[in-house]
């Protein structure tokens, strides 16, 4: 894991922003130096407006001098940046590593388009050997979790259950990943899931540093 591949994967994403955008953020340690790269472009120039996927991202772009929308009143954004704990060529994500994937399944499903960003580690044959994080309201944390299996391991910080930004908790699910649909499908039919970390439908392209060289995987081919 490099954070110089991050970065390099980062900014080469940045070039696709054009003016006037309306630009979603995402949240973790590579869409930290999207947000980074994207003040530096603002204090050059650059006229966008962008919406955060967490209270964390929010503030590190408004530190930025990136204007804030609040995106319960942005119906449409024009491109998502965001990074991926893994990617496999089928541009099949698993996020939420961060606690955020409620907020940026949110935004992903109002942008006309979404790249994800990640170094050389994040990149796999297959998704399915990382956690899949499931988002689950308090009010229905037990028997939720019950259903997710005992695989289920309810994630804690600071000794204590893990909030979101939603205020909602998150268990962190091991699946087997052979059918990933069909587990995207059987999450979504839980009631007590808010969101779940399987991006299967979402990324139109990835942006994947590896010693410094970016490729660009495309959801209808791939190019370097």
């Amino acid at each position: 894991m490099s954070d110089d591949d991050k970065k390099a994967a980062a900014l080469a994403a940045l070039d696709e922003v054009a003016g006037g955008m309306i630009v979603g953020l995402g949240t973790g340690s590579t869409a930290h130096h999207a947000v980074i790269g994207l003040g530096e472009r603002v204090r050059a120039g650059l006229d966008v407006r962008a919406v955060a996927t967490s209270a964390a991202t929010d503030a590190l772009a408004r530190a930025n001098g990136i204007a804030m929308l609040d995106f319960a009143d942005v119906a449409q954004v024009g491109l998502t940046i965001d990074g991926a704990d893994e990617i496999d060529a089928r541009l099949y994500a698993v996020k939420g590593a961060g606690g955020a994937m409620l907020r940026e399944k949110a935004v992903a499903a109002a942008s006309q388009r979404m790249v994800v960003i990640a170094d050389a580690s994040k990149r796999v044959a297959r998704i399915g050997a990382a956690r899949v994080p499931v988002e689950i309201i308090p009010f229905a944390w037990a028997s939720t979790l019950a259903l997710l299996g005992d695989d289920a391991v309810p994630r804690r910080a600071g000794g204590s259950l893990y909030r979101t930004d939603n205020g909602n908790l998150v268990a962190d699910c091991r699946f087997d990943l052979s059918d990933p649909i069909a587990v995207a499908a059987r999450l979504d039919a839980i009631p007590g899931v808010m969101a779940h970390g399987l991006f299967l439908a979402e990324v139109d392209a990835a942006y994947v540093a590896d010693r410094g060289v970016v490729t660009r995987l495309e959801r209808r081919g791939a190019s370097g």
